[in-house]
């Protein structure tokens, strides 16, 4: 299948306008949403926490440490450290729930996944997020990622936020993540972050239980009188737990689903898996080892199975459908695959998450994983992560499509063809954006791992299918990943077609992040295949690309010559709309060459033919320009009519920053004919759109303009 103009129609930084416009290969920035949209809630990312047994004095040491950054005016950080499965977690999400006042600015969660299978989280992403979560647009959002963090720090320096940055790998991991101004912190980690004492941070190395507070946390679990009439009994097996809360719950879930079986028994079988992984010499979790496999021998066949098949998930979360997906050539339905999925949450064996969505802890995953490869045949491990890479592309493919309905895109695997119960609708085309970003980080740890299997072309293939998300939330360090290993896989697996569009959609993301000189190798690449292959539209389409990589780069002249080229070939070979929008682009150049009578008459072709297309946001584009053009050429009141045209139909699609460039014309013509007022309140509502969509250049020049005219009234 050829790479066409369709694949990539939302690919510039050019405005993508609504959920499923298709606003074509253009200049500017792309925006989603419009003004006037009410501000984001305040931030609440936190996930719930199970009541906390004990920790009074830690909890003392948070809260006298914390009243004293306060009395001092200074921001609050602390580093919880401690073995796996102690209670890091839920002594920090205790505490921050607990935090009064809330600070002002919200509560902000990261998984930094520091023993995660994909690796620790990219502090870019995770600032991504935050900033997104704090109501930063996502074309707002800078792309180095010192620029990000000082967003953040001044954002949260105005309104002070509770951060949890959860599994650290380092000091390093955490700094960029720290906010400003009187915001509260805490960090946790397998290791002693000391190196956080140059921020001011505070040091809390969490112990496991001791022995009472163990009971009693068994006590709590069981719920029952066992505890108490066998004392002796639960003091052994906590001390088997070594106090780590995580052991001591998993053990109570065990003998609270058995109300008949005494402590005692418990204390016997897991004091034999305790000998067995001490002569295993396993590393410091072997009480926790001990106590998941004494849970995992007490699960049923079918949770057992579906137990060791979500250790294959290359991700971090699991739901129903995953569950289901895992489970189908066992016949089971959605709703026993979930009823699966409850008991291993009532077992501690999964953490419920919210939105109907689960989570290992990590040891509890690797002891899945281990379990897998244990007790499943390789090909069964390969057949589940097939099934979850096929489960994902079914939903993202039906993502694509409720955004993105005119898309063409690259051939599929049968599994993206299977029904699949999405949770948005078919045509709820924000829904489904929200799914994929809130999918993103799992999605992107499949592609990477289907890479180097049997089956290659999910990597390319999700990719594919998750580009709609790409142009309108701006997430460049995954847009970046999955084309990178998509393009891998392609070049290994031979398929000159993904190679292509892997080229041409990655380059496209390479050139919103301003590294033109990469985009434009990539696109040359991408057409050196297409030509090769004797594909005539693909190559035509990555003229007008090249032409947006030589523009950015400076180069009008050459960028100017592909633009008039690919408006030629386009409409030859069956696209005369993305024909349109390359003539649309030679005619830019051309209005800021001042050869307006040139750019008037590419701008008018291009809006004829755009209208007859039925893309009224472009058209309205070109009606803009057109209007430019006109009024640098001395015809002011057509010039007006023409903008005023445009404005209107800007309006109703809520293109800030195409409402902006009439918005400044019209001003301009305010301005010449001494209506002071009206220039100057059309030149404060473009400023305000061009912040808005952190357009900087066009903001400072309509400042300065804005300057001249106080100086002249």
């Amino acid at each position: 299948m050829p790479v066409d103009e369709q694949s990539v129609h939302n690919d510039i930084s050019g405005q993508v306008l609504g959920p499923s416009l298709q606003a074509g290969i253009i200049q500017g920035d792309v925006y989603i949403g419009g003004q006037g949209a009410a501000l984001p809630p305040v931030p609440r990312q936190l996930p719930p926490t199970a009541p906390l047994t004990d920790r009074a004095d830690e909890l003392l040491f948070l809260t006298s440490h914390f009243d004293r950054c306060v009395r001092r005016g200074h921001p609050f950080l602390a580093a919880i450290s401690g073995l796996g499965g102690v209670g890091k977690t839920a002594l920090a999400l205790d505490w921050l729930h607990s935090l009064r006042p809330s600070p002002s600015g919200g509560q902000l969660y990261a998984d930094l996944g520091a023993r995660s299978p994909s690796g620790p989280a990219d502090p870019a992403e995770t600032l991504s997020r935050f900033l997104r979560g704090l109501g930063v647009a996502p074309q707002q959002v800078p792309h180095a990622l010192a620029e990000r963090a000082a967003l953040y720090r001044s954002l949260t320096s105005r309104r002070p936020v509770a951060v949890l940055l959860d599994d650290a790998e380092s000091a390093a991991h955490v700094r960029p993540l720290l906010p400003g101004g009187g915001s509260v912190t805490l960090v946790t980690s397998r290791a002693r972050l000391t190196g956080l004492t140059l921020e001011g941070g505070h040091q809390l190395h969490l112990e496991p239980l001791a022995p009472d507070d163990a009971v009693a946390l068994l006590a709590d679990t069981l719920g029952d009188h066992r505890v108490a009439e066998d004392p002796d009994d639960a003091r052994a097996l906590v001390r088997l737990c070594a106090g780590l809360p995580l052991a001591v719950r998993l053990v109570g879930a065990r003998l609270a689903a058995r109300p008949r079986r005494s402590i005692a028994v418990m204390v016997g079988a897991l004091s034999e898996e305790r000998g067995r992984l001490d002569a295993l010499a396993i590393d410091g979790d072997r009480s926790v080892r001990a106590a998941l496999d004494l849970s995992y021998g007490g699960l049923s066949a079918d949770a057992a199975r579906l137990y060791r098949l979500l250790g294959t998930h290359p991700g971090r979360h699991v739901d129903n459908g995953l569950a289901a997906a895992l489970l189908a050539p066992t016949g089971a339905t959605a709703g026993e695959a979930a009823e699966l999925l409850d008991v291993l949450h009532d077992t501690h064996l999964l953490t419920e998450t919210g939105e109907g969505r689960y989570r290992f802890h990590d040891l509890v995953r690797l002891h899945a994983l281990a379990r897998a490869e244990e007790d499943e045949p390789a090909a069964e491990r390969a057949g589940a992560l097939r099934r979850t890479a096929g489960h994902y592309l079914a939903l993202a493919t039906l993502a694509e499509r409720a955004i993105e309905p005119r898309r063409t895109a690259l051939e599929r695997d049968p599994a993206s063809r299977e029904a699949r119960s999405a949770p948005f609708g078919s045509r709820d085309a924000e829904a489904a954006l929200d799914w994929l970003e809130r999918e993103l980080p799992d999605l992107v740890a499949v592609v990477r791992r289907v890479r180097t299997t049997a089956f290659p072309w999910f990597s390319w293939q999700l990719a594919d299918a998750m580009w709609p998300l790409f142009p309108r939330r701006k997430h460049y360090e995954h847009w970046r990943t999955v084309h990178r290993e998509g393009l891998a896989a392609a070049e290994e697996h031979g398929d000159r077609v993904a190679q292509a569009r892997m080229l041409t959609s990655g380059g496209l993301g390479e050139l919103g992040r301003g590294e033109h000189d990469r985009a434009l190798d990539m696109f040359e690449a991408a057409a050196e295949i297409l030509d090769e292959d004797g594909d005539a539209l693909g190559h035509a389409r990555t003229l007008n690309y090249r032409g947006l990589a030589l523009q950015r780069r400076g180069d009008a002249e050459a960028a100017e010559a592909l633009f008039v080229r690919a408006a030629a070939e386009l409409p030859r070979h069956g696209d005369p709309r993305a024909g349109a929008l390359a003539r649309l682009n030679a005619a830019g150049i051309a209005l800021d060459a001042a050869r307006p009578q040139e750019a008037a008459a590419a701008a008018a072709a291009a809006r004829d033919t755009l209208r007859e297309a039925g893309d009224t946001y472009n058209a309205a584009r070109a009606t803009t320009l057109l209007g430019r053009a006109r009024m640098l050429a001395g015809a002011v009141r057509e010039a007006e009519d023409l903008l005023s045209e445009a404005l209107t139909e800007l309006r109703g699609v809520n293109a800030g920053y195409e409402i902006a460039r009439a918005l400044e014309a019209l001003a301009e013509i305010a301005g010449s004919r001494g209506e002071v007022p009206l220039a100057r309140a059309r030149y404060q509502e473009a400023l305000d759109l061009y912040v808005g969509v952190n357009r900087t250049e066009r903001a400072d020049a309509v400042r300065t303009r804005l300057g001249a005219l106080g100086a002249a009234g």
